[in-house]
């Protein structure tokens, strides 16, 4: 049990950047604008979103030095959220919550399409009797990581300054309150089609919500929208599991492991195995990709 609140901070800050983009977006279009939009919110969304907050932070899937951790998350931080530790906990909460036999419709998508908006984009969620997480000690005890949880809003001022030297007005328009407004409605789109339907390729017996595949936003999320596969593989850096699922998440990964600068690659051959998963009918035919199972940059020693 739990109650749904507005909370006036995060909604305000999603409707300001909303406004400006819808109102001020239309007025300062450009070509130049519109190509700076397209390069950060791609930025953002692959080495911050997914490799930075999601499959490192969260899942701690892949290893790296600490200053390129760093750089990820504040790119993650950019996408317009939360902080480091605020998406780590939000995460948890919602990982264990779906889990459970039960779970409260706000952290299952479990409304309908507006009222759900409505809840993800401007709501927080009160539980009754709470789970208590700890994020571990690397994470609560770094300097860095806390100084971006405190400022995470304050984090896009420096770009901003950036974007106006450079562009002006316009590219300040685009590259950080446009930017902002589609991120953060676009992943809860994803979450909420990944919640309620799409295609499946596994069951996890006992848990409350089973995670759904979206195909069309596999490009447009870096992969993220394989979420029946993350469902059924949380620790694993590779989320298109199959040959015709593509993960550019994925593929940027495995250029960073070339170079060197990324190792101990986790994919699920490297998991443990859980009794709880099961294949559902089709599945086990697919194709699996020959860089998930026949060895190289998946092993832990790779």
């Amino acid at each position: 049990m739990g109650r749904v609140y507005w909370a006036p901070v995060k909604s305000l800050w999603y409707l300001a950047h909303v406004s400006i983009a819808i109102v001020a977006g239309y007025l300062t279009f450009s070509l130049s604008s519109f190509l700076v939009f397209i390069g950060s919110t791609a930025i953002t969304l692959c080495l911050g979103h997914s490799l930075g907050m999601h499959r490192r932070l969260i899942h701690n899937a892949y290893e790296c030095p600490l200053w390129l951790e760093y750089i990820f998350v504040h790119l993650g931080i950019l996408v317009g959220m939360a902080g480091p530790l605020g998406m780590m906990h939000q995460h948890d909460l919602r990982d264990w919550a779906q889990r459970q036999t039960d779970c409260h419709p706000y952290l299952r998508h479990g409304q309908g399409f507006w009222k759900d908006g409505w809840w993800q984009l401007h709501c927080d969620l009160v539980l009754e009797q709470p789970p208590e997480f700890r994020a571990e000690p690397r994470v609560a005890g770094d300097r860095v990581l806390i100084f971006m949880e405190r400022t995470w809003m304050w984090q896009q001022f420096p770009w901003a300054v950036l974007l106006f030297w450079l562009g002006g007005l316009p590219w300040v328009v685009w590259g950080i309150s446009a930017r902002i407004a589609v991120s953060v409605t676009g992943h809860w789109l994803v979450g909420y089609f990944a919640h309620n339907r799409g295609e499946r390729d596994w069951h996890v017996e006992g848990a409350a919500v089973q995670g759904f595949n979206i195909p069309a936003a596999a490009y447009l999320t870096m992969g993220e929208s394989w979420h029946n596969n993350h469902h059924a593989y949380p620790g694993s850096a590779l989320l298109g599991l199959h040959e015709n699922q593509p993960d550019p998440g994925w593929w940027v990964l495995t250029r960073l492991h070339d170079l060197g600068l990324v190792w101990s690659i986790r994919l699920p051959e490297n998991l443990p195995q859980r009794s709880e998963l099961k294949a559902l009918p089709g599945a086990e035919g697919k194709e699996t990709s020959h860089r998930t199972f026949r060895g190289g940059v998946g092993r832990p020693d790779a």
